[in-house]
């Protein structure tokens, strides 16, 4: 069995680790580092925060996401999934608040790690996640509209629909210049990728905005006139005082982000094994995160999980280890004290054109038409999803989204398993003959078999339970084939007990036919073997028509004596 804890640099080391090899890293983590400062500044700043804040925790979560994770190229550290989050957080509870729901949300997350739910967290329902995902994506190009067009407005609303009433209302201040600087970033940061995939867009349009804004004194809003300095120094760890009073707030918020970090680094650590064609370890991918969140929370940090993009990067210029990721985060915290007195001249519209092109990265527009052209369920859940995240809340929609998946799942469910009488068909059906080739015993008009086909769990049990109600007719044995049943639920089993009861008080005996193991377990714990007796439960259909036949002769016998 393979270990809970297991990080993917352990075992690059254990099989041995060549010069080569680091030299491909090392190249691939400086690449990523220069990807990862801009995308980390304008996240942060995004999400209501100082930019340092962005860089804190791409250089302490990401080097421990590479150093104890379980995949061996995921790039960790801020991305455009929790801005969203970070930003509701921060403006209806304060800074203080989200660092200690980042805190325990990293104990969730390991402790999803230690009970092995990383498997079960890849079954969350695509439609969900691209819901919220392309939700995510509508919020951040909200968010940017201000800066994109250089906007003059003191306080933006928090809500959806009130941010652009109030970029309506402010329209009469847009700026040519800061309009005209997001502008060259969003077209530098889509196209330069296809001229040189060496080179990143975002790091091409930061330089050009930059250097243009200095040398002609452009007219637009900085990081410096908006957040003053950068620190150019990582701060001691500390954390913010623990309010019981919080304590709702801090789970509810710590949920949600431990959640949406789960998918996320899962998701990017999927993708990141096509690339390689390599094997993810889910549970020391949880453990890991969880312990990268823990630790960017000490430090001010935000939460971190598993960036696609900066995950791809790592991959197409060669990286190959854990190494890279930790020479990545090495080389941000380099430029950090270096250049971090630099990077508050950085204009905001620049910023806010990469952050757009980021959004429509994540809007999954192509899968958000096929789906709404296929299944109405899943449809159903997208928009729902995909709405809630955008007018209400990113929490609410992931609560709410999960609930209507499970229950549009448990109709489908209910939909496949069916009941059909065979009393008058089964000598003509196609299953007429026994497994082993011999002729079945047919019923007769004491005996009625009802086929069950189908998990037999709630749903189907209700479906079940109406059937029986309908039936008119009172034959002396109810025979119940369950060979296609492959597991029954606490649901189903009390319906089927309710059922016998019923059927024993109208002298109608229930023989149970081609129960498999996993059913016969859940009879036996809520007691239904007692109460139907263990001569009644078979394990083929012949069997128990023999045994019903036999039922129906003793009574008939027993009728006889009596009169």
């Amino acid at each position: 069995m393979q270990q809970v804890f297991a990080p993917k640099l352990f075992s690059v080391l254990k099989k041995g680790y060549t010069m080569p090899e680091f030299t491909k890293d090392l190249t691939a983590g400086i690449i990523v580092g220069i990807v990862a400062l801009p995308l980390s500044i304008a996240f942060a700043i995004a999400s209501g925060v100082s930019p340092d804040k962005g860089l804190i925790t791409a250089i302490i979560a990401g080097f421990l996401i590479s150093l104890l994770g379980g995949s061996r190229v995921q790039i960790g550290g801020p991305t455009g999934a929790f801005v969203v989050i970070i930003y509701t957080i921060v403006e209806q509870h304060g800074l203080d608040v989200l660092i200690v729901s980042t805190f325990l949300a990293g104990l969730m997350l390991i402790a999803l790690g230690l009970f092995r739910m990383g498997v079960i967290i890849r079954y969350v329902p695509f439609p969900l996640v691209a819901g919220f995902t392309s939700g995510i994506a509508v919020i951040i190009f909200t968010t940017q509209v201000k800066d994109f067009l250089g906007l003059s407005i003191a306080q933006v609303p928090g809500d959806f629909l009130g941010k652009w009433y109030t970029y309506l209302l402010h329209i009469d201040t847009f700026s040519i210049w800061a309009f005209l600087i997001a502008l060259f970033s969003f077209a530098a940061t889509l196209l330069v990728p296809r001229i040189s995939t060496k080179i990143p867009g975002s790091l091409v349009a930061i330089l050009v905005s930059t250097f243009a804004v200095i040398a002609f004194n452009l007219p637009v809003e900085t990081i410096e006139t908006r957040f003053n300095e950068i620190p150019s120094t990582i701060p001691m760890p500390g954390f913010p005082v623990f309010s019981l009073d919080k304590l709702s707030i801090y789970i509810s918020s710590a949920f949600t982000i431990a959640i949406l970090g789960a998918i996320e680094s899962l998701l990017s650590a999927v993708v990141a094994d096509g690339m390689i064609s390599g094997n993810h370890r889910s549970n020391t991918e949880l453990i890991g995160q969880g312990i990268a969140n823990i630790a960017s929370s000490f430090f001010g940090g935000l939460p971190a999980t598993g960036a696609i993009a900066r995950t791809a990067t790592n991959v197409k210029n060669g990286g190959r280890t854990p190494v890279a990721g930790m020479v990545h985060a090495v080389v941000l915290l380099l430029i950090m004290l270096v250049l971090g007195r630099w990077a508050k001249l950085i204009p905001l519209a620049s910023l806010a054109g990469i952050l757009v092109v980021v959004a429509y990265n994540m809007s999954e527009w192509r899968t958000f038409k096929t789906i709404l052209r296929n299944s109405s369920n899943d449809a159903l859940v997208l928009v729902s999803t995909f709405l809630l995240t955008v007018l209400i809340d990113l929490t609410i929609a992931i609560e709410i989204g999960m609930v209507l998946a499970a229950f549009l799942f448990m109709r489908r469910m209910a939909q496949v398993s069916n009941v059909r009488v065979l009393t008058t068909g089964i000598a003509a059906a196609e299953d007429e003959r026994a497994d082993d080739g011999s002729k079945l015993i047919l019923p007769d008009k004491s005996i009625e078999v009802y086929e069950v086909n189908g998990p037999f769990f709630f749903g189907a049990a209700i479906k079940f339970r109406d059937i029986i109600e309908e039936m008119h007719s009172h034959p002396k044995v109810l025979i119940i084939r369950m060979r296609y049943v492959p597991f029954m639920d606490a649901t189903g089993a009390h319906n089927l007990k309710e059922m016998i009861k019923s059927m024993h008080s109208k002298k109608i005996t229930v023989v149970l036919s081609g129960v498999q193991d996993e059913v016969y377990q859940t009879l036996a714990a809520m007691g239904l073997k007692e109460q139907i007796g263990e001569a009644n439960i078979t394990d083929h259909i012949s069997k128990a028509l023999e045994r019903a036949h036999l039922i129906v002769h003793e009574s008939q016998t027993a009728n006889k004596i009596t009169e």
